[in-house]
This record gives structure tokens, sequence and C-alpha cells, in this order.
């Protein structure tokens, strides 16, 4: 049987009406409770404040047509004097995984991340158990430069730790 044929996704800005279907994405990833440490009891504008921060972040969503395969936001790590290293967060739908749409969101979000001038660009939390994100990381040149142990707690697993990861750009 032939391989099914897989369209590339586009990378867009963010506008406000794809709010809804990156909300469901939201509460998908978070309700999982195997990546994020965010509270699943947000209230939505909670969760929108904490996704769609103001400049200079930017946020971004990958899309197929008109429907939203996943979204990422990436701004300065910390501000003032750590705001040369930047930072990132993505999620992707649970039927768009397997489609290379992480790797598209990660490859923009490194360029855009370039363009506006970071020096470097640090994740602060993979979860060690989210081996694909993991290897996904390492392959776009992250290294996990530590891990805090027992940092999150997986739904299923319990306790697990979480990796920093580190790149110069």
């Amino acid at each position: 049987m032939p391989e099914p044929v897989i369209r590339p996704v586009t990378i867009r800005d963010w506008r406000d009406a794809d709010w809804p279907q990156v909300y469901q994405i939201f509460r998908e990833v978070v309700d999982a409770g195997e990546t994020y440490a965010y509270d699943p009891n947000w209230s939505e504008e909670q969760a929108r404040a904490v996704w769609v921060e103001p400049a200079p972040a930017h946020t971004v969503v990958a899309v197929d047509g008109d429907r939203i395969l996943g979204t990422a936001k990436v701004g300065p790590n910390r501000p003032g004097r750590g705001s040369h290293v930047g930072t990132a967060s993505f999620m992707v739908a649970s039927n768009a995984r397997g489609r290379g749409v992480g790797r598209a969101l990660g490859q923009h979000v490194l360029d855009l991340a370039r363009a506006d001038g970071y020096a470097a660009m640090q994740f602060n939390a993979v979860v060690e158990s989210n081996t694909a994100a993991v290897h996904l990381w390492q392959e776009l040149g992250f290294a996990i430069i530590g891990t805090v142990p027992e940092a999150f707690e997986h739904r299923s697993l319990g306790l697990v730790g979480l990796h920093i990861m580190h790149r110069f750009l």
C-alpha cells in the first residue's frame, strides 16, 4: 500500500479568529497531563493570556487550509539582561501528529528567533518522558544541559524530570 501523501503545512502569524481552534488544542494538550504543567482548571481567558503574549513575543499557527494543526509561541526567556535568549512552547493537535507539524513549527520558530536577534534558544521544561519532543529538539541542535528531577507530575507515570534544553542560534 502506498504511503499517504502529506501536504506541507503553512505557518503564519496567529490571528484573533484562530483562538477557538488554538484553545481546543491547548485544552487537549493540557488535559492529557503528559507534557505541560499548566493548570487544567484555568479559564479560557487565563489560557489565552499565557499562550498569546504581548510583543516582543509572537504566536504562530500551523495550518492546512482553514484547519489549525498546531501552534507555537516564542519570546524572551527572561526580561532585561536575559532577553537575548529566547524561549518557545509548542502544541500539536493529536490528530495532526506524525505529519511533521512539530518539526515545521520548530524550524519556523528558530528562524523567527534568529531574525528577532536572539543569540540562543532555551527550553525550560521539556518533560523527559516526552521522547518524541526530546528527540526532535536534539535533531534541531538542542542539547540537554540539565534535568530537574521529579519536577513534573505526569498523569500516568507519576513524577518525572524536566529537561532544560539549549542551543545557540
